[in-house]
């Protein structure tokens, strides 16, 4: 850092302005080419060999770590028998409930479940904040005339950046909510979420409404798009909805070197009613608890820049979305096949499953960002971590050669730690 200021110091007592600006362009223009040719060569090379760094292996089923041997706790979630069961389909122009039947199959309720009771006791954790991970991070809190937002995000120690959002929509019913995201149909025919490219549904349960889809994403025009294999599956608590999604492994869709597959991927919600902005006391507005997390494949540091600076743009385009999608739903437009199995839900009772939970000192307390620091104070962070992609894609030393950079790179990027 010394290094660094002292040079800048001998540029600026240059006697004129144009020497001045030749210098620094002389300075920064190398770093700069190694920070880009680093990110770009990087991104091609990481996914061959550093796979096994992040232990992707062991949180592919639901973003999670768990033993294979490990069984289900929450015995009363599982699947029901096979046969006929019926669904509730809330009307939320006329306010009627209406039954819609749906006839499981025997062989697919023989198979195990992508997305099981683990899975929804995880999430409950996640909402009540007894999940034991990181502190969260506050990243963003904005406000339209419907619509409200804020942001977290956490960093454990293994894995990627952590998020979580709560998002309230005014005049918005749950059953609609939960529909609206279910529907991967409206979304690329409405266009909301511009991200998504292609949607096939591979498998799915009538009896638990467990759902196995492909999603191919777009990505910036450096990257390759990404393809998703997605398990997922709601449970009803009252009008509550935990919402699980999570990437699962399915090997009948052989993967392909583009679109890159995604497999550490988990993003599951929870959609209840709260009380209206409004002061009026009444439940018309919506709240949306989301956990999200991926490896996409890009180094973290970029990823994490990437959605701060793009998350808004992204966000305020769910709203206009969801307005079109109640429209289309009181014109009496058919229901699509997700929104269908959107509403065959898994009941349970919330507070049984509180209860069946060990009682742990929480240490997931939400606190605002860290102040701004000093922008002399990110610059080694940038030039250190692209420098060091640049260097290890450049040699062709093994992996040992390659951890070894990145590991010290990344001690000196944070402040305040020694190697």
């Amino acid at each position: 850092m010394a290094l660094i200021l002292d040079a800048l110091i001998e540029i600026l007592r240059k006697p004129t302005i144009g020497d001045v600006v030749t210098e620094l362009a002389l300075f920064a223009a190398p770093l700069w080419i190694a920070v880009l040719v680093g990110l770009f060569v990087g991104w091609a090379w990481r996914p061959r060999w550093a796979a096994g760094l992040v232990g992707v292996g062991e949180a592919i089923l639901g973003g999670r770590r768990v033993p294979p041997s490990e069984t289900s706790r929450v015995n009363s979630l599982e699947a029901q028998p096979p046969g006929s069961i019926s669904c509730s389909v809330f009307d939320e122009c006329s306010g009627k409930v209406d039954k819609m039947v749906a006839v499981s199959s025997p062989d697919v309720e023989s198979e195990k479940l992508a997305v099981t009771g683990e899975d929804l006791e995880h999430l409950s954790k996640l909402v009540e904040e007894t999940d034991g991970g990181p502190v969260w991070h506050k990243l963003m809190d904005r406000t339209l005339p419907t619509m409200s937002y804020q942001a977290w995000r956490r960093d454990p120690e293994t894995g990627p950046p952590q998020y979580r959002s709560r998002t309230v929509f005014e005049d918005a019913t749950p059953e609609i909510v939960r529909d609206f995201f279910w529907d991967d149909e409206f979304r690329m025919k409405n266009g909301w979420d511009n991200m998504l490219l292609h949607h096939e549904t591979l498998k799915e349960c009538p009896t638990t409404g467990t759902m196995v889809v492909q999603w191919i994403r777009k990505f910036p025009f450096f990257c390759s798009d990404r393809e998703y294999i997605i398990g997922r599956r709601i449970w009803e608590s009252g009008r509550t909805y935990y919402c699980v999604t999570k990437g699962v492994p399915f090997p009948s869709v052989p993967r392909r070197k583009k679109p890159r597959r995604v497999d550490l991927y988990y993003s599951s919600w929870c959609i209840r009613a709260v009380e209206s902005s409004r002061g009026d006391g009444q439940l018309t507005a919506c709240e949306v608890l989301l956990f999200h997390h991926e490896d996409m494949g890009i180094p973290w540091e970029i990823a994490k820049l990437g959605v701060r600076q793009g998350m808004w743009g992204c966000v305020k385009r769910i709203e206009p979305g969801l307005r079109a999608y109640q429209i289309a739903r009181r014109s009496q437009e058919p229901l699509s096949r997700c929104a269908f199995m959107a509403q065959i839900n898994t009941k349970f009772d919330s507070d049984d499953l509180r209860t069946s939970e060990v009682s742990t000192c929480s240490t997931s307390e939400v606190v605002e960002a860290e102040k701004q620091k000093n922008w002399t104070e990110n610059i080694p962070k940038f030039l250190v971590i692209g420098g060091a992609v640049a260097l290890a894609c450049s040699l062709d030393h093994g992996l040992l050669t390659k951890a070894v950079i990145f590991g010290v790179a990344r001690r000196f990027a944070r402040p305040g730690r020694r190697l």
